[in-house]
């Protein structure tokens, strides 16, 4: 039976080129709880490919998301800036759109209630959709969140319109870009909006991402990677349109959309025409633009393994900050494992004692860096940089470095 051909996940054409190959690649976010777990550990192909019809990146593997969402590692709160970055969005949408206890706010993806924490506050009503069952729980025992441990789709969409519960706001920040049906999520999204309502959508920027060599953000979780243009074709096919945009440098660089329904008496922004202009400019549906982003990839490799390998020649300890999904592709795909590191340290209480993907290092809590001082640190979470050297601070003071490896290898 001849192979089936790879369709795009939002417009459904065929003939998508190829941008970049990391072979074969441990999922992510799977920890292992010991080392003996690693004899099962399971690989899958990781290709990115460009589709010329629609302007949509994309990877051609597809997990089942029972498999990738039903227990995650990781929960936003554990992030200073992912914290402020959400009080201050509930502040302006609360106050934009009139928000009280007449309202609903629902968000897709509600991870411990990070977000919906601050509209409760206020006296906002809420409902987080949430299928990680370990975070669900998280959010409703210990913020009094309430999670539907589901996911998401057309079927939920309708259920919750017709037992009442349209939502003024609906929150989907990173995880659009989880999602295999795109065109079930966001005709769920027009189901579930008021008439008036609006989504808020956040998702990492493909060309943050081609720009400044961002390869790690591509994992098995990360179906898709957007451009404004891919997202204006997505949701107006669905009777919604993008009336707002804004660049935010959370994880790298993302868009922040605003959509609401078509028939919807807000009208388009100057920023969402400007910022589709513009990427008719620099080519964001021409394969031209991704070409040569495999090239760059390799060349970060040897400058970063070539940098480590020299330092351990000197005799240096070296570790690593961040058991992130980003930390597993880097140390994976670049080959870093423990004859050049010794562990990884993670914030996160739920991550500590467990060991990295395909690489196999022992994650410890970040205190590790002060009791054994390595002399440079491997700074897998370089998203959060400014975070993390701010908490650290003792560590530099001591005399020890963090290596930030994106865009380019620099040492603070």
């Amino acid at each position: 039976m001849p192979e089936q051909k790879f369709l795009c996940r939002s417009c459904g054409r065929e003939g998508l080129r190829p941008i970049l190959s990391l072979g074969t690649m441990p999922l992510a976010n799977s920890l292992l709880p010991d080392l003996q777990a690693a004899s099962n550990e399971e690989r899958f192909p990781l290709e990115l490919v460009f589709c010329p019809a629609c302007a949509l990146v994309q990877i051609t593997e597809t997990i089942a998301p029972e498999k990738l969402f039903r227990e995650y590692v990781y929960f936003s709160s554990f992030s200073d800036t992912m914290l402020r970055h959400a009080r201050t969005l509930v502040e302006e949408l609360i106050a934009a759109r009139r928000l009280g206890a007449a309202s609903l706010v629902v968000e897709i993806a509600s991870n411990d209630g990070y977000l919906l924490q601050y509209y409760q506050q206020a006296g906002v009503p809420v409902l987080g959709i949430e299928p990680a069952l370990n975070i669900a729980r998280v959010a409703q025992e210990e913020r009094g969140i309430p999670t539907l441990a589901e996911f998401f789709g057309l079927d939920l969409a309708e259920r919750l319109r017709d037992e009442g519960r349209q939502a003024d706001v609906i929150h989907a920040h990173n995880v659009l870009a989880h999602v295999a049906d795109l065109n079930g999520f966001v005709e769920g999204i027009r189901t579930l909006l008021k008439a008036d309502g609006v989504a808020v959508i956040e998702v990492p920027y493909v060309k943050e991402m081609i720009d400044h060599c961002e390869f790690d953000t591509i994992y098995h979780e990360h179906l898709c990677y957007f451009s404004l243009t891919a997202l204006d074709r997505l949701f107006r096919r669905h009777d919604m349109f993008i009336r707002d945009v804004k660049r935010v440098p959370i994880h790298g660089g993302s868009l922040q959309i605003h959509a609401v329904r078509a028939s919807s008496s807000e009208g388009v922004q100057s920023r969402v025409t400007d910022l589709l202009s513009e990427e008719a400019d620099w080519g964001v549906g021409e394969f031209d633009f991704y070409r040569g982003f495999a090239q760059r990839v390799e060349t970060l490799k040897a400058a970063l393994v070539g940098h480590l390998k020299g330092l351990k020649q000197q005799g240096k300890r070296l570790a690593a900050y961040g058991a992130s999904a980003k930390g597993c592709i880097l140390l994976n795909y670049f080959g870093i494992g423990s004859d050049l590191l010794d562990f990884v340290v993670d914030r996160s209480i739920y991550k500590q004692g467990h060991y990295m993907p395909g690489v196999h290092l022992p994650i410890y809590s970040p205190e590790k860096l002060l009791t054994e001082m390595p002399d440079q640190v491997l700074l897998l979470v370089w998203n959060f940089a400014d975070e993390v050297l701010a908490q650290q601070s003792e560590y530099l003071k001591r005399g020890g470095h963090f290596i930030i490896p994106i865009p380019e290898i620099k040492v603070v």
